[in-house]
């Protein structure tokens, strides 16, 4: 609207003190100057939500106003238009109108030639171009130029986003990854605790309650000392591991990383188990049918199979009835088989309740390596129910001696 204004304000200025575009007569003179450039501010309100009306209407007009003694507004009016139709048109328009002007560019001044034999005409053509390719063109450029300036925006955004993205499930994987280790480090400790602390209750027996109460004290001060492993690599913000003070504001022991599990320490992990197992009738045999069992396997496989050992081993103690938990080693065809099986059952004496935590977790474990998992009560030949926990971790060629 206010350029609409200004162009019809600034043509009745020029008209008023009579500066024309066209000074030879012409079959309409006087005040029809007035009607082209009425049109064509008319026009430009509508130069954003029809651009190709616009042009249409605009060339009709301008060439309507060369009959006519003419005004400049018209002309620049129609220049503006001619800009808007690129800029604010479709992509197709936008493309077709700097084509079209240039080709009505070099028309204009061949068909004259040949009509008016005249040097002199040939102003005609760089007039043409002046009021329809140069703004035409103009107007690619700009637009070209935003365009490439929102993709630009566009791709910051979508970066930024990615970015968010990677972050909250790089958060995600974290807390899950705690949650793994947390669960499987103290939940073993506290199933024990549990279960004798039953135990310990519900037996009116001096010397139960004393072995209940032993076993308790051994597997809270195991449980502490595995917790404080976990919050002491959590903590860590030095190369030294951070130190940890004591009560009275001195340096304490300094925490340093732990040492992953390795499956060299599941006899002392059966031998616990063993232990806490005894008052529920469970017996802990390993079977290690690995050809050598001294080869190192790659730490994440390693302390994957550590960590399902020592939940299948935990589930065991929570659920199972009496008889013997048997865990199994084998390699074979590139990967690490581990089998635990336990008597499947109900049982005397207390329980601890489960959350079904545990078995997401070795699944979880086993997901992360490309391996497979399985858990669930299994008849075997002899018709004898049994829960079997059984998870096959593969393992690079070439890892065992890196």
């Amino acid at each position: 609207m206010l350029i609409a204004a200004a162009g019809l304000l600034g043509g009745l200025v020029l008209w008023a003190v009579g500066l024309h575009t066209i000074q030879d007569s012409r079959p309409l003179t006087g005040s029809w100057a007035l009607l082209p450039m009425g049109v064509m501010a008319g026009l430009e309100t509508l130069r954003r939500t029809a651009p190709r009306t616009t042009v249409v209407v605009g060339t009709l007009t301008l060439v309507a106003d060369q009959f006519t003694s003419g005004s400049l507004a018209t002309v620049l009016m129609f220049t503006d238009i001619m800009y808007a139709a690129v800029l604010y048109g479709t992509p197709a328009a936008a493309r077709r109108i700097p084509w079209t002007t240039a080709l009505v560019t070099v028309a204009v001044p061949i068909g004259l030639v040949s009509w008016i034999p005249r040097t002199d005409v040939l102003l005609v053509g760089v007039f043409t171009g002046l009021i329809s390719f140069g703004p035409a063109t103009t107007g690619a450029l700009v637009r070209n130029h935003r365009d490439a300036a929102e993709a630009a925006r566009l791709r910051a955004e979508q970066t930024a986003l990615l970015a968010e993205m990677d972050r909250r499930q790089a958060v995600l994987a974290e807390r899950a990854r705690m949650a793994r280790e947390l669960h499987d480090m103290v939940a073993n400790h506290l199933s024990a605790i549990a279960i004798h602390s039953t135990a310990a209750l519900s037996l009116d027996d001096e010397a139960t309650t004393r072995d209940a109460l032993s076993v308790i004290r051994e597997n809270s001060v195991e449980g502490l000392a595995e917790m404080r492993r976990l919050i002491g690599l959590l903590r860590d913000n030095g190369p030294d591991g951070g130190s940890d003070s004591g009560p009275d504001g001195g340096a304490g022991n300094k925490t340093g990383p732990a040492a992953a599990p390795t499956l060299r320490a599941l006899d002392t992990l059966l031998a616990q188990a063993r232990t806490n197992g005894a008052s529920s009738g469970l017996g802990f045999a390993l079977d290690d049918l690995r050809q050598d069992s001294a080869l190192a396997l790659p730490t994440p496989v390693e302390l994957a199979a550590y960590r399902i050992v020592q939940e299948s081993l935990t589930n065991a103690l929570k659920h199972a009835a009496p008889g013997t938990v048997t865990v199994r080693l084998a390699c074979t065809a590139g990967a690490l088989t581990v089998r635990v099986s336990s008597p499947f059952g109900d049982r005397p004496g207390p329980r601890a309740p489960g959350s079904g935590a545990g078995l997401i977790g070795m699944r979880e474990r086993v997901a992360l390596l490309d391996g497979e998992f399985e858990a669930g009560p299994v008849t075997t030949g002899d018709g004898t129910t049994i829960w079997l926990v059984r998870a096959e971790l593969p393992v690079a060629e070439g890892s065992g001696t890196a």
